[in-house]
This record gives structure tokens, sequence and C-alpha cells, in this order.
């Protein structure tokens, strides 16, 4: 019996032994050596170069800096005049950043000046045996974010709270300026946002391409935008409803952007001062500092540019034969009578002229020569999207509509004492 046990024990044994010897032995493959791209910069190998960067300082000239660098007057004016059809040497602002990509000499002699007048933007002054100056661009990433929130003081407290752009809050209070009464927000409010970033070489953020889409609900009332282009041969895009509606009305909502109501349209005023007398207040102020840009609400002819009495320096434009309006206590105007001025068009800055006890404007809204309360009316809107390209826009708004639907509203926002139900939306 012991014997059979050991049989079958060599049998196993010698089994493993045959599992082993077909077993082939673990080979690490060698790995494959890959060259590591250059560092490259402006479309140039930077190690081909000594790399030297600055800014432009006050007082600097293009031909200070070469000089600085080792390269005499009359090159200089030679590349100058070889590239003024390209580049205004002239035109450096201070501040702005600058590489000179030198030759790796003794001399460290300049071969290359690129200047960047903004982020994304630079001109290049190539100064070897053939001078000449051309302009580029970074890379530039595109992508799309979403974004939303429930307003608990005001839109712009909501979206920095969440790290939001500056640029995302100007961006909305320009779309809804015409269709929403920020001045009057109120707390439950909510918002959803699909933009696009731009970002320089994927990694630096460059601001806000556009705002795609966006959802306002305000006063349980849902206001839709879509960006849409509407002429591609001028380029021309704006923002409509779910309906084909334009969210634009011929008047703004206020002529200063991020301040707050001060006053409002009352014919019913009593103050304490003057005993409590009725003194009507037949406009709406608009507080705000000093200096701040005040715009025509619509498109028109400026009729007074002039300073009265209790007015002070003030502008009156005439929009058709129905409408006008006119901005009271102005540091300064602007314009003179006769203008033409488009809708958003700096016509003055607040100030503090004539009877005004702090720098605001007093707006004033006439229709058919009678003064009204423009937040009363009812405003005709701009034109909407052309018959010809409503089943475009109906297709094309489908899958933005959908996204904007399926996202939640973020609650991350911190809820601050509210002293009163009307809420403004004054950015700092």
């Amino acid at each position: 019996m012991q014997s059979k046990y050991l049989v079958i024990a060599l049998f196993i044994c010698m089994g493993f032994m045959s599992c082993k010897e077909d077993e082939k032995p673990d080979v690490t493959p060698l790995e494959t050596y890959v060259e590591p791209e250059p560092d490259k910069e402006f479309g140039f190998v930077l190690e081909d170069y000594i790399v030297k960067r600055d800014t432009i300082k006050a007082g600097d000239s293009f031909g200070e800096i070469l000089e600085r660098n080792n390269i005499g007057y009359p090159k200089i004016f030679n590349i100058a005049e070889k590239t003024k059809d390209s580049f205004d040497i002239t035109k450096l602002k201070a501040g702005k950043p600058y590489t000179l990509l030198c030759a790796k000499d003794s001399l460290q002699t300049p071969e290359c000046f690129i200047y960047q007048p903004n982020s994304i933007d630079y001109v290049v002054i190539k100064m070897t045996d053939s001078i000449k100056a051309y302009t580029g661009k970074k890379p530039i990433t595109i992508v799309q974010k979403e974004a939303s929130g429930i307003v608990m003081n005001s839109l712009s407290e909501t979206m920095e709270s969440q790290g939001l752009p500056y640029q995302l809050i100007n961006d909305m209070s320009d779309i809804y300026a015409w269709t929403i009464d920020f001045f009057r927000l109120q707390k439950g409010d909510r918002f959803k946002i699909v933009y696009k970033q731009r970002f320089i070489e994927d990694t630096i953020y460059a601001g806000i391409e556009s705002i795609e889409a966006a959802y306002f609900e305000h006063k349980s009332e849902p206001f839709y935008a879509f960006n849409f282009q509407v002429d591609s041969t001028k380029n021309i895009s704006d923002y409509f409803d779910e309906n084909t509606k334009s969210l634009r009305r011929t008047f703004l909502k206020a002529p200063v952007q991020f301040s707050r109501i001060s006053s409002r349209y009352n014919l019913n005023r009593r103050i304490k001062y003057y005993g409590y007398k009725l003194r009507p207040h037949r406009g709406t102020d608009f507080a705000a500092p000093i200096g701040t840009e005040i715009l025509a609400t619509a498109n028109g002819t400026v009729t007074e540019s002039t300073r009265r009495g209790g007015n002070g320096k003030y502008v009156k434009i005439k929009h058709n034969g129905t409408y006008s309006t006119q901005y009271l206590h102005m540091k300064a105007q602007n314009v003179k009578k006769g203008d033409f001025v488009k809708q958003g068009d700096v016509i003055g800055w607040v100030g503090m002229t004539g009877n005004t006890g702090g720098p605001h404007v007093c707006y004033r809204f006439w229709k058919n020569g009678k003064q009204v309360d423009p937040f009363k009316e009812k405003l005709p809107a701009a034109e909407s999207i052309p018959d010809s390209l409503k089943s475009k826009y109906t297709e094309f708004i489908k899958p933005l509509k959908s996204q904007l639907d399926h996202i939640q509203f973020e609650d991350n926002t911190i809820e601050l004492p509210i002293e009163e139900e009307t809420l403004t939306s004054k950015i700092h």
C-alpha cells in the first residue's frame, strides 16, 4: 500500500517539474527611449538661444532696449525702417513683457525681439540678415464648462463665492440687462450657465470665450438665453430665448453698470427736510462712484448737453418720436448737441453737479413728452430671429437646452444678513 502512494507522489512531482520546464522565463522588454520634445515658444527652440526676459519700463524705447544689449543705433535705425510697415515700434507699452533671443556668443547679440501686447498675441522682430516683423498667437485651448447657483444676496456675491471668473459675472449681467431688473433680484433666484474658457498652452487661464447658453429664474419665471449667429458674413451673434425672441430691448434697464438704485420714481414723495411737503421725484437715481461711465440706454440724437440749475451738467437724448431720456448731475459730458449715439455709448461720467447730496445719476424718461417710470413701461423688444433662420435655430438650441435642464443647482453660497427683501446686484 505504501508503495502505491509512493508511485502517485512520484508522478505528481514529475508533473510539477514538467510544468516548470514548459514555463517561459519572465522577460522585461527594453523600454523604448523617446527623445523629449524641445522647449519651444513663439515658434523658436529656446535651447538654441540665450533667453532674456523683461518688461517694458516707463520711458523705455525699442532703441534703448537694443542699445543696452549691444546693438548700435545704425542697425537699430535699419531695423525700424524695414519693419515700420508691419509694426510700429513706438507703441510699446510700459508693463508689457518682452523676450530677447540672443546668440550664444561672447556678446550675446540679440537675434529676435518678441513683444507681447497681451497674454495671447505677440510680435516677432527678427534682426538677423533678413530683417522682418510678423505677428503670432500662442496656442489656445477652449474648454466648455458649466456653472449654477442660487442667489442669496446678489448675483456677484453668489458667483464670486463659487470662484467663477469676474468676466463671467459681467457677461451674465450684459445678457440679461434688457430683461431682468438686477437691482431687484430676490433671495432664491437661480441661474445655470454653459460657457467656454480659453487656456494658453492648456494651462494658463486667458478669459471667457463666450457664454453658449444660460438660464435665469427670477421670481419663479424662467429666462433662457442662447448665443446664435444671425449673420455669418459679418460674424454677428446675439442672445435669443427658446421661442426665438431676442433678449434685448430697445432700452437698457439702467444707464450705469453695477450700481444701486438710491431713489425711485415717486410722484408722492415727501421729504422731512422740506417739512414733509409733497416733492415728486420724476426720475430714478442710480448711486455710483464719481467718474463711473454713464451709458446711453438706446440709440438716438443728443438734443441737449449743457448745465442748468439743480440739474447740474446733463445730457438729453431723443430716441424717436415717442421716447427721450435725460441724465443729470454729471461730472462731465462726453457728447455735444447734435451727436448721434448708440446704445451703450459713454455719454458722460457720474458727478455731483447741481442739487445732489451724493454722487449719482438721475435718469429721467419721457414718453410722448411726459415723464414716466421706465420700470413700469412695457418697452418694445429688438428684432427676433429672421423667419428664414428659425428652423435652424430650433435645431441648434435643442442640445444646449437639454444640457441646461440637466445641470443641478449648486447651493454653496454663504447666506449674509439681509436688511431688505429687495436685493441689489452691485459689484465692488
